[in-house]
């Protein structure tokens, strides 16, 4: 597996496509809408008039495609005309101009992005008018365990369901030398040694993206990262194990029946991680990089299409169904790329009745860490 290559939601706007399939993604997005304002707010009113030429430079990592993308960016460009709205005595200064970067790997339907641009604008225009800053939107392919940005040009950087992936599956499980065998990801058998590996794999990419991330912030720079992660404490119980498990069972009912190779289920290995919040607020810390402006936990069903807060499933059945078609639109390129296309629709019938069966029993929902941070000026 070639994660530059290989990791990129599902194409286009089809049934199965990430774009029609991404409401659990857009709840998080409508669920963190506060957090991003106040760091729109703090990064639009530490501009100076000579910082980037007067523009603000807004950076989403992670930006995939579909309507979360350019939700976003609506999002910021509301939060800067409001800020405007809200100046006392109705003495508007020039309008700043927003500067948007769309980064993905270079997998992401970034042409589905720009097709939608020319609708976008246009239904800026009639909503808000001239009240929006004028901006520009531009997109950037490459990993964000990379540098992307010059030094100190960068305002605001916003992800949403991307930190969760690893820049690689650990080496030692790439290479053979530890095997997860029957799994994808860290389940109830997992070697505690696998487990480790893991471990470190999270430790040394998020490690790496804060450095990364802050050389290309201006001083004070702002940070709104959300992505999943793990309530439990013990990494053999975390509630993505459940989602990724239930995958790996579908897929040794397969190899059982004869339908997948047993060989290719054991070098299936996910560049994923959950961690815990307590993982992320560690790893902060030592990088002495940022300071912490919010970090909280909350919970999103697995259904996408759940909304209630009760402890209940009204209809398994059809849950089962949404879940696979959002975990579908995230995971099929992998999984064709690894075990072909041809056993994508019968997996994935499989998966959403371990789902219902599932939940059934227990109603399931997703961690989810959102993380508000400011770049310091130096170093400690």
């Amino acid at each position: 597996m070639e994660v530059e290559r290989d990791l990129h939601m599902s194409r286009g706007d089809g049934e199965t496509s990430y774009a029609t399939n991404s409401r659990l993604q857009e709840k998080s997005i409508v669920k963190t809408r506060p957090v991003l304002r106040k760091a729109v707010d703090a990064a639009h009113a530490s501009l100076s008039p000579s910082a980037a030429g007067g523009a603000m430079v807004v950076a989403d990592l992670g930006c995939s495609s579909g309507p979360n993308t350019l939700l976003v960016v609506s999002e910021v460009l509301r939060a800067i005309a409001d800020r405007r709205d809200e100046l006392v005595g109705g003495q508007h200064p020039p309008p700043v101009h927003v500067q948007f970067f769309l980064n993905d790997l270079p997998g992401n339907d970034f042409n589905l992005v720009f097709r939608s641009l020319e609708q976008f604008s246009k239904l800026n225009a009639q909503e808000k008018g001239e009240a929006l800053p004028p901006y520009y939107i531009a997109g950037l392919p490459g990993s964000f365990y990379t540098r992307l940005f010059p030094d100190r040009c960068v305002h605001l950087f916003h992800s949403s369901y991307c930190l969760m992936w690893r820049s690689n599956v650990p080496e030692e499980l790439s290479r053979g030398t530890a095997v997860n065998e029957g799994n994808m990801y860290i389940w109830e058998t997992t070697p505690t040694s696998v487990v480790k590996l893991y471990k470190k794999q999270f430790q040394e990419d998020f490690s790496l993206f804060l450095q990364l991330r802050h050389s290309e912030l201006v001083s004070s720079g702002q940070m709104v990262v959300t992505f999943l992660g793990r309530k439990n404490k013990d990494e053999l119980r975390g509630e993505l194990s459940y989602t990724w498990g239930l995958l790996a069972q579908a897929l040794q009912s397969m190899v059982k029946q004869g339908l997948a190779e047993k060989e290719k289920l054991d070098s299936f290995n996910l560049p994923f991680y959950a961690p815990s919040v307590y993982e992320v607020i560690s790893a902060i810390k030592q990088s002495e990089r940022f300071d912490i402006n919010h970090i909280q936990l909350f919970e999103s069903n697995w259904d996408p299409h759940d909304d209630s807060d009760g402890d209940i499933v009204l209809d398994s059945v059809r849950s089962g169904v949404n879940v696979a078609r959002c975990i579908r639109a995230v995971i099929e390129p992998l999984i064709a790329q690894h075990f072909g296309e041809h056993i994508l629709d019968y997996l994935f019938e499989m998966y959403a009745q371990n789902v219902a069966k599932h939940l059934q029993e227990v109603k399931t929902k997703h961690p989810v860490i959102v993380l508000s941070l400011k770049a310091r000026h130096e170093l400690k």
